[in-house]
């Protein structure tokens, strides 16, 4: 348990998809202009993750495996992501249509949202770490909470940027840099400070 906890603390902060591995940037800088629509699309994200790793990881470790079918592994992820994430649609559609606009094609995208398959990628890589490796996923208990840090990570690197951008609409930016240019500055800014995570242990 401590060691599940410990991969889910360091996924948020010390591993986090945005600003140690710059993954499912696309959508990151495109939907958080507004905290409400990225805070959906943060959730969005999360719950794909933790629906997808952990079966992802079972088909890794009961099925390609044992069958030496490694090489399959790649289409399997995609063809889970993107059933997944098909579901998520529907489900948005049906009870958030305002969200389901304001997400837009960001919304189906998340299939090919880079963190989303990065993720299951890690977890195979990590699988055949060590039991003492920090890093080391040995169960599917320490896959669902990889992929669960992994989702919160993302979400609040989303809502943070969407925060600081609403409050930027009010400042007055310099020209040259007003639209994408702040925004780059300021997400790197983020990822320096979470790189004061980087040697976090529990």
């Amino acid at each position: 348990m401590e060691h599940a906890l410990s991969l889910f603390v360091r996924s948020i902060f010390a591993d986090n998809m945005i600003f140690a591995y710059f993954l499912g940037m696309c959508s990151y800088l495109a939907v958080s202009k507004n905290v409400k629509t990225s805070a959906g699309l943060g959730v969005a994200v999360t719950f794909v993750l933790v629906v997808t790793l952990p079966v992802n990881y079972l088909l890794q470790t009961l099925v390609l495996e044992p069958l030496h079918l490694e090489y399959l592994s790649f289409i399997l992820f995609i063809a889970v992501i993107a059933a997944i994430v098909q579901l998520v649609e529907m489900v948005v559609e049906k009870y958030s249509p305002s969200l389901y606009a304001s997400l837009g094609i960001f919304l189906p995208l998340i299939a090919v949202n880079c963190a989303i398959m990065g993720g299951s990628l890690f977890m195979q890589q990590r699988i055949g770490l060590p039991a003492v490796d920090a890093k080391a996923i040995t169960s599917l208990l320490d896959a669902f909470m990889y992929a669960l840090g992994s989702g919160m990570g993302w979400f609040l690197a989303i809502v943070c940027l969407a925060g600081i951008r609403e409050k930027m609409e009010y400042n007055d930016v310099p020209k040259p840099l007003q639209g994408l240019g702040i925004t780059f500055i300021t997400v790197g800014l983020m990822a320096m400070a979470f790189m004061c995570f980087s040697g976090l242990e529990i």
